[in-house]
């Protein structure tokens, strides 16, 4: 079989991908094997892949081939989600290029549209996700607006809502103007704003004096329903008991009294907006204040804010600060920068804003949730994110699941009156009419006379029961799947979403299965560019990571997403990591070239270095596969991508394989080969997660293989014992080869000049003497006694020599190596002042005091080398 010079990822990957579906390697069935199961973190059903679903996704893939490999049954639940907010934006304003309004056309209609979009858009990621080989069963694909995710929703609700759980109230929310939906606190984004201090006077009612306000905001003031001062401030104890004048508004309200309000803050006076402002609502609330709601939910005001009605919040501020000026009611305008709360969606400046929504009550769901990650029946990857949650889950508050969009799972809730309390909640308008016509003992209600909720749940509300809707656990308790494949093992996801997702995700399980969603959860960190910055779009700093798959390829953008990636921690990628993936691929291409290329003399004889290096080897892969599981074990990916590295690019490339070839033109012989063939494809195996196009392409060139025998799905290797003096006298003979390289460079001696080279008796017990012989050209290897005049160089404790050429200039190299023994003296002297140093020693850590140690060992065996080596010249 001839085989191409070059390694064609595009081709290759292509290739194999479509193997893989049709041999339907990736789908799984409920069967006698244990299962190994991950369910996607949705992501937004028209997005496209970033470099976070890279990074995400490739972990992911990486994992579950491993446990495919290793027999476990594999099922990875592919699926997006439905995301109300984003989507419907885009809808919107799709339908706004078209001078169309989504209130217009109704919500029936707008539904068609936004189905329409999301058939015509949705479903790309899922599609970028194969190019990136992510091996998910993809006939479980999901979506959760699918009919029976919807039900699930529904269900889940109603449940909730007759166990008292949920509940609907009139309180503060997060209000986004552009989307016109309320959000919830996590999905709060503060950002520090350049704005303006603005000074108000306020009138004292019946007096000619006035007292000064302090504000950010002076388009609130039609808002404001008392002014608060601190009891115990001495400055306005002529004020308490008075009211004073709303500047503009000419409202007159009350002067209260609270030790909210800090005495060093401003000028000590707190105007209060009980509608707009959460502190000012709890004042409200405390001291039964009128609550006036003075915007729309574009943000503009509304007929509350008089003469301003109808303007944009932000753009009249200057109409008013330049009416206050002329009412001369503005004492003065300071420069002030403060944080400003803004959507993650949709950027914008959220309005505090007072309407009804509906709650989930969080305290007693929280309690199972918490206990069951402190106590590690569900392991935090890495585990620093405990207290991150621990923090949220001990000062959890109840959630707001109402939205005010149209996208979205409908909220079951079926109105019949005017009263805030006339509703009832039911999975069918059939059953809510029975239960309206019992609660309002009113039998000649019809259907006609309901109406359901406007309003949607909070998209994470659908994503919460991800693990257990993917396997119709809510629908349909107790079936096959959700018993065979819940709960899952692995979660893969940003801590960003720790709170939306995560923490939900394991109340559900424990509130509807009685039972933890998932058994360990992996925390990515975020991907940043080589600078540090976040990656966007805004930034332009982040690459396109499809463009980035077609030019390096997948298995090496894979491995390079990989290579810095240590759990819980930032990625700083760079593009060059992509180029260091190739690089490995080909390495790896040429080394399988230059096996398959050896022509096999059955009448060949194994010589001693092959022999040495076979059983070198052996070891060596069972002491790197070890260390590689235990990475694995302890979720450190980017740990066990780089020991497979170095155990294939120094190890096998390297030192392996350059001691077993056979001379340029010569055959190998056949034990040899075989032994070279297996160690391949066993580290084809371990790589095979990581890269995994690459590793099935080589594997079946090795050798024709069936169906059952391809790599995705033959047997992992197992963790076995390793004789680690073997090792050790390996290392030692890889150290002296290198050493034995570097002379010759630095002396200026040909390579290809055989070298005789002196040693102590003890060398042959800790280097082989054959593989140091091949590799340092080493013509003749002694130990009598050394000569009195050569070069020498140690391997821990073993000294070695060679006689000195004639063709070398003692005095230079006597100038040389005195030059060299100042420099390790001054450097000797330095760490042993810092080693002298009492305070230094007394207070920095045993690490960096063992450090400096070493440094002082092998200063003092390099002087003493050095020494040597002038009294041999």
């Amino acid at each position: 079989m001839e085989i191409a010079s070059k390694y064609s990822p595009q081709t290759v990957e292509k290739k194999w991908y479509k193997y893989w579906l049709e041999h339907q390697y990736f789908r799984s069935t409920p069967d006698h094997r244990e299962p190994y199961t991950i369910v996607i973190p949705p992501p937004n059903v028209t997005g496209v892949l970033h470099m976070g679903h890279m990074l995400n996704n490739t972990i992911q893939d990486v994992l579950i081939r491993r446990a495919r490999m290793k027999g476990y049954n594999a099922c990875w639940v592919p699926g997006t989600d439905h995301a109300s907010i984003a989507t419907e934006a885009k809808v919107v304003a799709k339908l706004k290029e078209q001078g169309i309004s989504k209130f217009d056309i109704g919500r029936e209609k707008f539904l068609e549209h936004a189905w329409d979009w999301t058939h015509e858009y949705g479903g790309v990621i899922l599609e970028q996700l194969k190019t990136l080989g992510a091996s998910c069963d993809w006939d479980r694909t999901q979506f959760t607006m699918n009919e029976s995710l919807s039900k699930a929703v529904q269900q889940v609700f109603v449940n909730l809502y007759n166990k008292g759980l949920i509940y609907r109230g009139y309180r503060m929310v997060n209000w986004d103007p552009e989307a016109k939906t309320n959000i919830s606190d996590e999905e709060v984004i503060y950002k520090e704003k350049n704005g303006k201090l603005y000074h108000l006077k306020y009138q004292v009612v019946d007096s000619d004096q006035y007292i000064v306000v302090a504000t950010t905001r002076p388009e609130t003031i039609f808002g404001d329903t008392a002014v608060c001062i601190n009891p115990n401030d001495e400055r306005y104890e002529w004020l308490k008991g008075k009211k004073v004048i709303v500047p503009i508004v000419g409202r007159e309200v009350n002067v209260i009294e609270d030790e909210y309000v800090d005495l060093e803050f401003g000028t000590g006076c707190l105007k209060v907006t009980p509608a707009h402002d959460q502190n000012d609502y709890n004042l409200g609330l405390k001291h039964n204040l009128d609550f006036v709601d003075i915007f729309t939910d574009d943000a503009k005001l509304n007929e509350n804010g008089l003469h301003y009605q109808g303007k944009d919040r932000f753009k009249v501020r200057k109409e008013i600060e330049q009416e206050l000026e002329e009412k001369n009611l503005l004492e003065k305008v300071e420069n002030y920068t403060n944080n400003v709360g803004t959507s993650e969606r949709t950027g914008v400046v959220i309005e505090p804003k007072i309407s009804d929504q509906w709650f989930l009550k969080m305290s007693d769901l929280a309690k199972p949730a918490l206990d069951n990650v402190m106590n590690d029946v569900i392991k935090f990857h890495p585990p620093k994110f405990k207290n991150t949650y621990r923090n949220w889950m001990e000062n959890i508050t109840d959630w707001n699941i109402s939205r005010q969009l149209w996208w979205g799972h409908q909220i079951p809730a079926y109105f019949y009156g005017e009263g805030s309390e006339d509703f009832v909640v039911a999975m069918t308008p059939e059953q809510a009419l029975t239960l309206a016509r019992e609660k309002n003992n009113n039998p000649e209600l019809s259907l006609s006379d309901l109406k359901q909720s406007d309003d949607v749940l909070d998209t994470w509300f659908s994503s919460w029961i991800w693990p257990i809707s993917v396997f119709d656990g809510i629908n349909n308790p107790n079936n096959e799947e959700i018993n065979y494949y819940y709960p899952t093992q692995d979660l893969v996801t940003g801590p960003d979403i720790i709170f939306f997702w995560v923490a939900r995700m394991i109340m559900a399980g424990y509130e509807f299965l009685d039972e933890k969603p998932f058994e360990n959860v992996y925390f990515t960190g975020i991907v940043r560019d080589k600078l540090g910055r976040k990656m966007s779009k805004s930034l332009g700093n982040s690459p396109d990571p499809i463009a980035l798959m077609q030019e390096y390829g997948a298995d090496a953008t894979r491995m390079g997403m990989l290579l810095t990636a240590p759990a819980g921690n930032d990625l700083p990628f760079d593009v060059e990591l992509c180029l260091q993936g190739r690089n490995f691929a080909n390495k790896i291409w040429n080394a399988f070239r230059l096996i398959k290329g050896w022509e096999i003399d059955e009448n060949c004889q194994q010589s001693s270095t092959q022999a040495t290096a076979i059983t070198w080897f052996e070891n060596r892969f069972q002491q790197a596969f070890a260390e590689i599981e235990n990475n694995y074990n302890q979720y450190r990916l980017s740990d066990a991508l780089m020991s497979i590295y170095k155990l294939i690019w120094d190890d096998f490339c390297s030192w392996y394989l350059e001691v077993i070839k056979p001379a340029f033109g010569e055959p190998i012989d056949r034990k040899t080969y075989e032994a070279t063939i297996s160690f391949l494809e066993n580290v084809l195996k371990v790589l095979h997660p990581f890269m995994p196009f690459l590793t099935e392409e080589i594997w079946h060139l090795i050798a024709e293989r069936t169906k059952e025998e391809a790599l995705i799905i033959t047997q992992y290797p197992a963790v076995t014992t390793f004789d680690e003096t073997v090792i050790r006298v390996f290392e030692n003979t890889k150290e002296a080869t290198t050493a034995i390289r570097g002379l010759r460079s630095e002396k200026g001696m040909s390579p290809k000049e055989a070298l005789e080279v002196f040693a102590d008796a003890q060398a042959t017990s800790e280097i082989y003497v054959d593989v140091f012989s091949k590799l340092g050209n080493v013509a003749n290897f002694n130990t009598a006694e050394k000569p009195e005049k050569g070069f020498g160089f140690r391997v821990g404790t073993l000294e070695f020599m060679i006689p000195m050429s004639d063709k070398i200039d003692v005095e230079a190299e006597r100038k040389k190596l005195q030059k060299e023994l100042e420099y390790n003296q001054g450097f000797l002297n330095s760490v042993r002042k810092k080693l002298s140093n009492e305070k230094f020693v007394n207070g920095a850590p045993e690490q960096v005091i063992n450090t400096e140690r070493k440094k002082e060992a092998d200063a003092l065996a390099k002087i003493a080398q050095i020494e040597e080596q002038l009294a041999a010249l």
